[in-house]
């Protein structure tokens, strides 16, 4: 008996095709519309309906990128139940290349929606009711904010067995247990039951080759652990790449000025370890932010410029800080094998570039 149709925003997607179904949003002042995109790949057999989607905050664009090769991966041709990919949630923030919508709101805070609320409560409504009412697993795409570069890691509610699974299967060398915030699609998705992941990775509107490879290979994981795809051919890569973090910390500047930065994005450190030096532009004063916890470093500040109070690195903590250094050593070794040299981007994890 063949599959039944797939329908999104009033399309069928007969089993065994792909369409590209141009979801209406809104419109600008001229009145010309814009649609949400999403790419629905139907197999032939039954399996489980996978959304990945990117761009929720506009300006955070190694999403897109990342949806768009794993659409062009051979293995869809096998395709086990369905795969609805959204690259563009954020249509307004990704054309104005921004995080937020026209009124400021941040459609991350907008779930469930309205029908009839503002324009993000409207757009998630959209969403809820056009996309994810019919989908049984989420990854959702996301970058570290202007000038904060995310470590690749998972963030994840994990109450659910579903939720571990699909967070280990990713292989993002850091998983953090984080909880749930209010309006949030992955607040959204946990309050249905439905499985979902938050992939970060990188900084807003910078397209970086190694984060975007890893959340390639990280989506493709998930659906091969979903048996989505069919298995790798050759041998297995260990079953353990991610080490999942008890909890993580912000560090924030104590006074005004440039920092100049010492720890690099990856690296262990230990309790009392000094992370940058903050001094004026005259060199008359000058402070060491040291570290208040022994982790790995998952985020730093670009920006040499802070302000007393104002994150400029993060450090997630573990019960085991030997297992998540292993874990840092598997992902370098991972990414370094498969780039070719002449497009790895100097990394601050990169030891190579010291």
């Amino acid at each position: 008996m063949a599959r039944a149709p797939f329908e999104i925003a009033g399309t069928e997607i007969k089993a065994g095709t792909r369409e590209t179904v141009e979801v209406p949003v809104a419109k600008l002042y001229t009145h010309t519309p814009l649609h949400i995109p999403v790419e629905v790949v139907h197999g032939r057999r039954d399996g489980p309906v996978l959304m990945v989607c990117g761009a929720i905050h506009g300006d955070e664009i190694n999403g897109v990128e990342i949806v768009r090769r794993v659409l062009t991966n051979s293995a869809l041709r096998h395709l086990r139940g369905t795969l609805v990919a959204v690259p563009i949630v954020n249509i307004f923030g990704f054309v104005q290349r921004t995080r937020y919508l026209p009124d400021r709101r941040d459609l991350n805070r907008c779930f469930p929606g309205s029908e009839s609320g503002s324009l993000g409560g409207r757009i998630a409504y959209l969403l809820r009711t056009q996309i994810m009412e019919r989908v049984t697993h989420i990854i959702d795409l996301h970058t570290g904010a202007v000038h904060r570069f995310n470590l690749p890691q998972i963030r994840a509610e994990l109450k659910n067995p579903e939720t571990v699974r699909m967070a280990e299967a990713f292989g993002a060398p850091i998983i953090i247990n984080a909880g749930l915030r209010e309006g949030s699609l992955r607040a959204y998705a946990d309050s249905q039951d439905i499985p979902v992941v938050t992939f970060e990775g990188g900084e807003a509107l910078r397209f970086d080759d190694v984060v975007i490879g890893s959340g390639v290979k990280g989506v493709i994981r998930v659906m091969r652990e979903l048996e989505m795809i069919p298995p790798k051919k050759g041998p297995k890569a260990p079953k353990k790449r991610s080490e999942t973090a008890a909890n993580s910390q912000w560090v924030r500047a104590d006074i005004d000025g440039i920092m100049r930065p010492v720890a690099r994005l990856g690296q262990k450190v230990r309790k009392g370890q000094r992370l940058a030096m903050v001094a004026d532009p005259f060199g008359e004063s000058e402070t060491a932010v040291v570290t208040p916890c022994s982790g790995i470093v998952i985020c730093v500040n670009n920006l040499p410029l802070v302000n007393e109070g104002e994150a400029i690195y993060h450090v997630a903590r573990f019960d085991e800080l030997s297992e998540a250094e292993k874990a840092m050593d598997y992902f370098r070794s991972s990414y370094e094998g498969d780039v070719a040299e002449d497009v790895v981007p100097v990394h601050p994890w990169d030891d190579r570039h010291k």
